[in-house]
């Protein structure tokens, strides 16, 4: 796996803290009758199909956020290597203070989506309880667009990726991190909460750590900028 993916698990594992909070309770709906035994079965297939629904939409979120990077690499005037470093580490420092609970003002990033989501939200509603896969899945395509601050984090550094498939599964591995912790909601919900201080604190570091390794980055983007 190469760096960018794994810096996309990586914030994707931390963020699903914050993803108990913000779709725990969407996740956990798929448990109801679960003390059949053949009703388990059914419960964890549909889970499975509603967060694959979630992670196709921020792939396809991805493709185009990377396309549009794209562009800028196509003109010469970024340097890619270097955007990219600063772009997953400022990504890092997001999700750190966002989980840390020192960027509580990071939270209005998230109503540059409520526009879009405004449309959504009675489509995504009707589509629950989701008793079968494919309902599963179509509600997982229109949760996924629910606004998040660790989405749009990611989203950013997607665009800086190379390219719409790059973009793609940059997000696709940012999605896969957090599917752990959404698949058992209902367990972290409870005993989760004490750690997000200290997990907030050490991916702030990562992505402290990176700014900090990539000196020089803003000298040689206005060295592009001024084509010297």
């Amino acid at each position: 796996m190469d760096a960018l993916l794994a810096a996309m698990l990586a914030a994707g594992v931390a963020s699903g803290v914050h993803c108990v909070g913000m779709c725990g309770g969407i996740a956990t709906a798929f448990d109801i009758g679960r003390v059949i035994p053949i009703r388990e079965k059914i419960v964890w297939m549909n889970r499975i199909a509603f967060n694959l629904g979630r992670i196709s939409t921020y792939s396809a979120a991805g493709a185009a956020a990377g396309s549009l990077g794209a562009a800028a690499y196509a003109s010469g005037v970024l340097p890619l290597q270097q955007t990219l470093q600063i772009a997953v580490s400022a990504m890092l420092v997001v999700v750190g203070l966002y989980l840390a609970g020192a960027g509580r003002v990071l939270a209005r990033v998230e109503a540059l989506g409520l526009p879009l989501w405004r449309r959504l939200q009675p489509l995504a509603a009707r589509l629950l309880p989701a008793r079968t896969l494919p309902r599963a899945y179509a509600a997982g395509l229109a949760w996924g667009w629910l606004p998040c601050a660790m989405v749009y984090a990611a989203l950013a550094a997607a665009t800086f990726s190379g390219g719409a498939a790059r973009g793609a599964l940059a997000m696709a591995a940012f999605g896969l991190g957090t599917l752990p912790f959404l698949l058992a909601a209902g367990w972290l919900a409870a005993r989760m909460r004490p750690w997000r201080v200290a997990v907030g604190g050490a991916v702030l570091g990562f992505g402290t750590y990176g700014l900090a390794q990539a000196g020089g980055v803003g000298e040689a983007i206005g060295r592009g900028l001024l084509c010297l």
